[in-house]
């Protein structure tokens, strides 16, 4: 899982750091003493048997945002209806989040507590591929969040670590790598600088595929909406997700174009796909999170669902409370950054 960096000259280590007038990261160098021990990054799918992953943060959530402080409509139509989730509920959740991970011996790492300023979703703020870790360019309102990832950030070799161009926007949410393939959620509407909920753009896509030429890169653009969560997909774990080794979990109507559902029944074949209701979707039962092809960790209200991975695919199904965290537009998957699978 690690190795040691033998090309940082001596007395010296390399670390990423955040700059409020250099964007996203920007590198310096620290003196050390010793050796560093870096990590050795691996990630070709979703469901390969985890070994290491970050899980958010809910220790300091602050106040209740404003609508005009929301950032997605999942988010925007809790805080309306007065049921926004409280700090206590969230910390609950996310613990048996992690008490289930640690059954499987997986390491869990943290980020640093940021006070008054949600953290819950590690996902956004930066991604693997194979053995590169790509630094999110994340919404404006998220951007002091990468400052408490330093730590984690310095356990990766710099040279493993790719800074995007601050007018790339892209987040972790909307990219599932799957082997050969890599599924990425967009919007290319001419609106897309008016939507909240649009993270990731063109240009974002196209650098990607410099970096990983050997990979079959889709782009699927997705519906947005920023304050009716039924009529908008905020990421593209929020309407696809692979489980096991072949199969997933769909959602029909969130993608803009039907040729690009249609297409992912033909890569994964329709009768590996569980296709989910509107309603589902909205309870966010496609971002579950894989721990191996044979184990997931769900929602234990998504009882439908519960019950087809179990008796029809032969899943593990790790159930655990997390409807107050679905209530700020996220679920599982987007709590974690996967840092190593097998």
């Amino acid at each position: 899982m690690a190795e040691q960096e033998n090309q940082v000259p001596k007395g010296l280590r390399a670390i990423f750091t955040r700059s409020k007038k250099i964007s996203p990261l920007r590198l310096v160098c620290l003196n050390l003493s010793q050796a560093t021990i870096f990590m050795k990054l691996n990630i070709k799918n979703e469901t390969a048997k985890l070994k290491s992953v970050v899980l958010g943060q809910p220790g300091s959530m602050g106040k209740i945002p404003t609508l005009e402080e929301s950032y997605d409509a999942k988010s925007y139509d809790t805080i309306l209806k007065g049921i926004y989730p409280k700090e206590e509920d969230i910390i609950h959740e996310m613990t048996e989040f992690e008490k289930v991970l640690k059954k499987y011996d997986v390491q869990v790492f943290r980020p640093e507590i940021i006070e008054d300023y949600n953290q819950v979703f590690a996902r956004d703020v930066a991604f693997v591929i194979e053995d590169k870790m790509i630094i999110s360019n994340v919404i404006q309102d998220r951007a002091d969040e990468q400052d408490a990832y330093r730590k984690i950030f310095e356990k990766v070799k710099w040279r493993n670590i790719i800074n995007l161009p601050e007018t790339a926007h892209i987040e972790g949410g909307d990219v599932i790598v799957w082997n050969d393939y890599l599924f990425i959620g967009t919007c290319y509407s001419e609106d897309y600088r008016s939507f909240k909920t649009a993270r990731t753009n063109e240009y974002a896509i196209e650098i990607l595929k410099e970096y990983f030429p050997k990979k079959r890169i889709l782009d699927f653009e997705l519906i947005k909406n920023d304050k009716e969560p039924y009529k908008g997909i905020l990421h593209l774990d929020c309407t696809f997700n692979p489980v096991g080794k072949d199969k997933c979990i769909i959602y029909k109507n969130g993608f803009v174009d039907e040729s690009d559902y249609n297409l992912i029944l033909d890569i994964f074949g329709e009768e590996n796909c569980f296709h989910v209701t509107a309603e589902e979707m909205f309870e966010m039962f496609p971002n579950i999170f894989s721990i191996s092809p044979d184990v997931v960790v769900s929602d234990k209200a998504f009882t439908r669902m519960n019950n087809h991975l179990r008796n029809e695919w032969g899943i593990t199904v790790e159930e655990i409370p997390y409807r107050e965290i679905s209530k700020m537009g996220g679920l599982l998957r987007c709590s974690t950054l996967p840092l190593v699978r097998e």
